[in-house]
């Protein structure tokens, strides 16, 4: 039935293809307008900056006809300014990485220096979420809208030997046909032994409309191949060499670490179609009641596997001695209708229906001291939902709503957000989101070759509640508070007996409270830009750890040069978090885990940047954590894996309009 289904979906695509042509469609617009609008002047495709037109040669295109179009069909348009924002993003995420840690090598995983509790899943989470980073979700894709063929190359070096690249390229066939591709791929030696990172994120997206804008589909394909060399970190004798700077191990090659042989992977590949089917016609859009109704398919298959030559007393004891090789698996495959009914007076009002059908596990049942451990986590859960959004004047309210009502996984989510401009500068929203859903699947089974990593739990589901209230303005600051409260909280930790991981459930309530504030100050040629993070935690068993401080100011010069051909910025950036009980890093799971040994942190971290815009292309040039050397080897990314040494990188964005 799968199968008949993907081919089905196939076929769907290439139909697409020829579809005759009509006029422009017309993109349902996003709802929340960004507020931000300084350095604005620099965004443009003609050839000098400040032509007011903004157009390429083709003078009825303009940068607002480029449109980006998010999974839930929000529109912005094509970004090419160069602003300390755009700096912030500038790395192998492509975005904003403030409450994350990168380790040593790129491509490898993260620490966190802050969570979010808000979340609007109904079913538990595939497992190795330290690899996901970097993994692709449906929420990441995006769909386009282009006059004219659309190119984006992006380029970073990496460390030692590889290169990081994002190619993208979009074409409108015509104006009711949109198809784009991209490959964004990695590889990277890394400074220490045995760290190669490679990975790979494939992305094919076409958008359809008919003339009538009657139907509307957006579907996508992705194709993921992450892949990283585990070393385990260093050796407990070799941190003393690391922390003393002695220029003998500046090379990083030559501190040993706790294993050479081993690597994890993870794959995965989705197809994915999001249509519906206006009953209305479109002429009749102003008419007091509007009706259509949707669809989503989406079917993904990924795996994860920790290979290892050699079994290592790192782990614990082992099955076998050799050829440690284990593969855990989902296929998950997702239906979704709905029904939306718009009234000027009520408001507009979704009802959907879902189904899940899932399938996790190994290949292999589990014999361990007579406990037998299976090999399946398998079934089908149907689900309701509903979605409401209303303006009242300036007033604007969303709720969405959710709830598995068969099947083996209890879950549901309710999220209600409000907001309201005070001004043109601006905007006060607050959101109340509660959740309830079954842990993570590799919570509640995993197995391995090494004898500890191997379980079979009954855990209750977790639950939070979170309230967030924001404030967004250019004149005061954007400003973010927010309090979550967790209940049966699962998490990995460190026994410290025998060091080996375990999933465990946090029985008593966490509180955890949150409060943001940025700040960007400009004077003539320079700039101030400031993050500030403050966190505190209420947890009695010291289960949830985050620094209580986290920060980054950004003083930078910006000034335009050659007749406004050149635009530069140039400055310094202070990041810093305080001291905490640092997260773990395990391989077996590609998870972080909870340890209460040591405290990490309180080290500066100093990178000195020239970025410059020259027409479409951005340059960036950065010597990153340059007071490595003067400020002591204390600095780690999680126990045993050292942060980042002083470096030089180079990149490239480079937007072409044909």
């Amino acid at each position: 039935m799968k199968q008949k289904i993907l081919i089905f979906f196939l076929l769907s695509v290439f139909h697409f293809g020829y579809s005759q042509v009509s006029p422009k469609p017309q993109i349902e617009k996003s709802i929340n307008k960004s507020i931000d609008k300084k350095n604005n002047a620099n965004d443009t495709l003609s050839t000098r900056s400040n032509t007011e037109s903004k157009t390429v040669k083709d003078q009825k295109a303009k940068i607002q006809d480029y449109v980006i179009i998010s999974h839930k069909r929000d529109s912005v348009h094509v970004d090419t300014t160069l602003t300390i924002k755009k700096e912030y993003k500038f790395n192998y995420l492509r975005k904003d990485n403030f409450e994350l840690l990168p380790f040593s090598n790129v491509g490898q995983t993260y620490n966190r220096l802050a969570y979010s509790f808000n979340s609007d899943k109904l079913m538990p989470l595939f497992g190795a979420r330290a690899r996901h980073f970097n993994y692709m979700e449906i929420e990441d894709i995006n769909y386009y809208r282009v006059p004219t063929p659309f190119t984006e190359l992006y380029y970073k070096t990496a460390f030692s030997q590889g290169q990081q690249v994002d190619a993208f390229f979009t074409v409108n066939t015509s104006p009711q046909l949109n198809i784009s591709i991209a490959y964004k791929g990695l590889r990277s030696l890394g400074k220490y032994q045995h760290i190669l990172t490679s990975t790979g994120n494939f992305r094919f997206t076409t958008s359809y409309n008919t003339k009538d804008q009657r139907y509307i589909a957006n579907a996508h394909i992705v194709a993921q191949d992450l892949m990283n060399e585990e070393n385990g970190g260093l050796k407990d004798d070799n941190i003393a060499f690391f922390e003393a700077g002695d220029p003998e191990f500046s090379d990083r090659g030559v501190l040993e670490v706790n294993f050479e042989d081993a690597e994890s992977i993870l794959k995965g590949k989705r197809f994915h179609l999001d249509h519906k089917y206006s009953i209305t016609k479109a002429k009749d859009s102003i008419a007091t009641n509007t009706l259509s109704v949707g669809h989503i398919i989406s079917f993904e298959d990924k795996f994860f596997e920790f290979n290892q030559d050699k079994e290592t007393d790192y782990f614990g004891e082992s099955f076998r001695a050799t050829d440690l090789r284990k593969r855990v698996t989902l296929e998950n495959f997702y239906n979704q209708v709905h029904v939306n009914y718009t009234n000027k007076t009520l408001g507009a009002l979704q009802f959907n229906v879902s189904h899940n059908d899932y399938n996790y596990g190994y290949d292999n049942v589990v014999i361990l001291n007579e406990n037998r451990i299976t090999n399946r986590i398998k079934g089908q859960v149907l689900a309701i939902g509903g979605a409401y959004n209303k303006n009242f004047k300036k007033f604007k309210l969303d709720a969405e709503i959710g709830a598995n009502i068969s099947g083996d996984f209890n879950g549901n989510f309710l999220t209600a957000k409000a907001i309201y401009p005070i001004n043109e500068d601006a905007v006060v929203s607050a959101k109340l989101n509660t959740n309830s859903k079954a842990p993570n699947y590799n919570f509640q089974l995993y197995q391995n070759d090494y004898v500890n990593y191997n379980w079979e739990n009954k855990f209750n589901n977790t639950q939070t509640q979170e309230i967030e209230l924001q404030l967004q303005s250019n004149k005061i600051a954007d400003v973010s508070l927010s309090f979550s409260s967790i209940d049966n909280y699962t998490y990995f930790k460190s026994n410290p007996t025998d060091s080996l991981i375990k999933p465990y459930q946090n029985n008593a309530t966490i509180n955890y409270f949150k409060l943001k504030v940025e700040k960007e100050i400009t004077y003539k040629k320079l700039g101030l830009a400031n993050t500030i993070l403050y966190q505190n935690v209420k947890d009695e068993n010291n289960t949830l750890n985050v620094p209580d401080f986290v920060m980054r100011n950004t003083l930078y010069y910006a000034n335009t040069f050659f007749n406004n051909e050149l635009f530069l910025q140039t400055g310094i950036t202070f990041s810093y978090f305080s001291k905490y009980y640092m997260n773990g890093y395990d391989p077996v799971l590609a998870e972080l885990y909870v340890q209460d040994q040591k405290e990490y942190g309180a080290f500066p971290r100093l990178d000195f940047f020239i970025n410059a815009k020259i027409r479409q292309a951005r340059i960036y040039l950065k010597a990153e954590h340059f007071n490595s050397a003067w400020t002591g080897y204390d600095y780690y990314s999680a126990p045993n894996y050292p942060y980042r040494d002083f470096t030089v990188r180079f990149g490239v964005v480079w937007n072409f309009f044909l």
